[in-house]
């Protein structure tokens, strides 16, 4: 299966095989002219994935380093950024050279970031081994890092020159990081994809289950990706969209330490949140937060954040990108399958956060 990305400055394809990392040498030498290579990975990819790729790329003639970080979202911080900088600069990274991300959605919006702004932009691919990377950010060109006042508070855009999935590398993932990836598969078929929710529905909820059906929750997570991307590749309309639920989440993820809550954990919660406060405002139809509630729970997400505190969490979101002076934008269904932004004054938030 391929997707292909065609905007107007920079079009690429999402390559989406079953056992096709085992090509990604080729794949990347298709791509790419003979150059030197940085690979950017994690503690945890590296052990599993981190040899292969660079025998494959050394086979391909390409000049290949390796730079690794410990594993977390807690590196997803300048600091690290700062470190890669450093590892380009001392092995003589030009501007005709490329990164590789290699591993979940922490690798790429770290690698992309360092990618799109060291030198003021060097070209990159994307290879994703999490469902969240595959579903989701290692798509569409958004780049960040961490502060300690607001998730992907410090970002860019920057599109890679092509995404490499192989549903076989979810197998290596524990059940922990491989549920929390249905978080946003989920917020797909409910902005936009019925029968992506009809998929959902006929699943039982088991590591099997997903594992099963990766090759068409990635299709079909991808071709939504792809639908809103194209349409508004700046984040200033329809792509808002993909923000459901996002608010809260990312609230709930700084509230609770980077790592601690996962960010498909965190965005689970927040739709059910956010849910409940607008069908009882009848912004959203009857029935429809149970339903979301139903399905995230079917899979194993938390449906609860035990540390809830309304206040601080309101104090959090109040530095959310969503937010433009006294007002902020957030996601709500009119119907299943369809979102829409809906503008309320910051203050109002606060309905939002009441349990």
């Amino acid at each position: 299966m391929q997707v292909e990305v065609d905007l107007p400055n920079h079009s690429y394809h999402i390559k989406i095989e079953e056992g096709c990392f085992s090509e990604a040498g080729d794949w990347v030498s298709h791509l790419w002219q003979k150059q030197m290579i940085t690979i950017i990975t994690d503690s945890n990819v590296e052990i599993l994935y981190g040899e292969s790729l660079v025998n494959q790329l050394k086979k391909q003639g390409f000049t290949v380093h390796v730079f690794s970080f410990a594993a977390g979202e807690a590196s997803k911080t300048l600091e690290v950024a700062n470190r890669i900088y450093g590892f380009l600069a001392k092995h003589h990274m030009t501007r005709s050279d490329g990164i590789i991300a290699l591993g979940g959605g922490v690798v790429g919006d770290l690698a992309a970031f360092v990618a799109s702004t060291y030198m003021r932009g060097i070209h990159f691919l994307q290879i994703p081994t999490s469902l969240t990377a595959q579903v989701d950010s290692s798509i569409g060109g958004k780049t960040g890092v961490n502060t300690s006042f607001a998730k992907n508070m410090v970002g860019t855009f920057a599109q890679p020159d092509g995404v490499l999935i192989d549903p076989v590398t979810l197998k290596t993932l524990g059940n922990r990081e491989l549920v929390e990836g249905m978080g946003e598969v989920i917020k797909y078929g409910l902005i936009d994809d019925i029968k992506l929710w009809h998929i959902l529905e006929e699943m039982d909820g088991s590591i099997d289950s997903i594992l099963d059906n990766a090759l068409a929750i990635i299709y079909h997570s991808c071709q939504v990706k792809r639908k809103h991307v194209l349409a508004d590749q700046y984040d200033k309309g329809l792509r808002m969209h993909l923000n459901f639920g996002h608010t809260i989440g990312h609230a709930i993820e700084v509230h609770a330490g980077y790592g601690e809550i996962m960010h498909g954990e965190a965005v689970a919660i927040g739709m059910i949140q956010l849910s409940r406060v607008a069908e009882r405002k009848n912004l959203m139809p009857r029935g429809i937060s149970q339903d979301i509630y139903n399905m995230c729970l079917k899979f194993g997400l938390p449906v609860h954040y035990a540390e809830w505190d309304k206040d601080v969490l309101f104090d959090i979101l109040s530095h959310d990108k969503k937010a433009s002076g006294q007002f902020i934008k957030i996601v709500i269904l009119p119907h299943l399958g369809s979102a829409t932004v809906h503008q309320i004054p910051l203050e109002e938030m606060r309905d939002y956060l009441e349990k």
